[in-house]
């Protein structure tokens, strides 16, 4: 079968090549791959990664072969599910505790932007508990976990500020339920119950001085590639705020997430209570374009590969 590998040499640093196929264990089912969605962790680790490499965290598709011990979804169902690293192949060994049925009027596409995004978004806002009449801020808005964000957040009845880097990204934010943007986390201001940091740098010292007393700093990335230095007399002179970090491959990899909630994710995008929206979609041969569109914050949303057709 083919595959998308990390070849240092090829533009964009990555090409197509033939590889073995999966040899899954008792409880992982063979997801024939239609689609896939990029995040920046996997393409930032694609830039410097050794000949061979593979990436690839988000895939949806038609199960191929149902796990051996019976768990899971049976052959012919179309499900979305996560894989830690290679799953930008036309095949993919997946457990099943991390695979969820999708309904039939869902796009494999938008399927395919779940499980990273999607979970990210369910397990930040997990950590506070009700939201209701909670100040909430979400750095990195625009993006897919930031999008969710918004979306969840606004149902659970929180005021929700999203926080994007450019005003440009500011748009469409407001009518998925953001009731204040704002360009760059600044210091100063009104404080939050609740700030989903993901930018790092000065954006989370920002967030220090902007949590509540009793209020949650959630960080889970760093996309500024900046190191955070703040004051801690203005942490913990607030009372008892706390400062949590989030990586959604622990909470998978633990079992702390993964089937329920994807497959819960997946009706509410069905129904039409919950959008993902799909920015760049394109056939994995241009997967060096996705990439660049990624990295230089030119998505909205999410960037899709689509892996032969996508129709079923």
């Amino acid at each position: 079968m083919k595959a998308i590998v990390a070849v240092p040499s090829a533009p964009g640093r990555s090409e197509i090549r033939e590889i073995a196929e999966p040899d899954p264990i008792s409880d992982e089912a063979v997801v024939d791959v239609l689609a896939v969605s990029l995040n920046r962790g996997e393409c930032t680790a694609l830039r410097s990664a050794e000949e061979g490499w593979r990436p690839g965290w988000d895939v949806a598709g038609v199960i191929t072969r149902p796990a051996a011990d019976g768990s899971g979804p049976r052959e012919g169902a179309r499900v979305t599910g996560w894989v830690n690293g290679g799953g930008w192949a036309e095949r993919s060994a997946v457990r099943t505790d991390h695979l969820a049925e999708i309904p039939d009027d869902l796009p494999i596409e938008v399927a395919s932007t779940l499980p990273v995004a999607g979970l990210t978004a369910v397990g930040l806002l997990g950590v506070r508990g009700t939201l209701l009449g909670k100040r909430v801020a979400i750095t990195g808005a625009a993006g897919g976990v930031g999008r969710f964000v918004i979306q969840l957040a606004h149902m659970a009845g929180a005021h929700v500020t999203a926080i994007v880097g450019r005003p440009e990204r500011a748009e469409g934010l407001a009518r998925l339920g953001a009731d204040e943007i704002a360009v760059g986390l600044a210091p100063e201001g009104d404080p939050f119950d609740l700030i989903l940091e993901s930018v790092g740098g000065a954006s989370l010292a920002a967030a220090v001085d902007r949590i509540a007393p009793e209020g949650t700093i959630v960080t889970f990335g760093n996309s500024s590639n900046e190191p955070t230095a703040f004051d801690t007399r203005v942490l913990y002179r607030k009372g008892a705020p706390t400062m949590l970090g989030f990586f959604v491959t622990y909470e998978l990899l633990h079992g702390r997430t993964g089937s329920s909630r994807l497959a819960a994710l997946a009706t509410l995008v069905a129904e039409g209570r919950l959008s993902s929206k799909v920015d760049v979609t394109l056939p994995w041969e241009r997967a060096a374009e996705a990439i660049d569109a990624l990295m230089e914050r030119r998505v909205s949303g999410k960037a899709v590969l689509t892996i032969g057709p996508t129709g079923r």
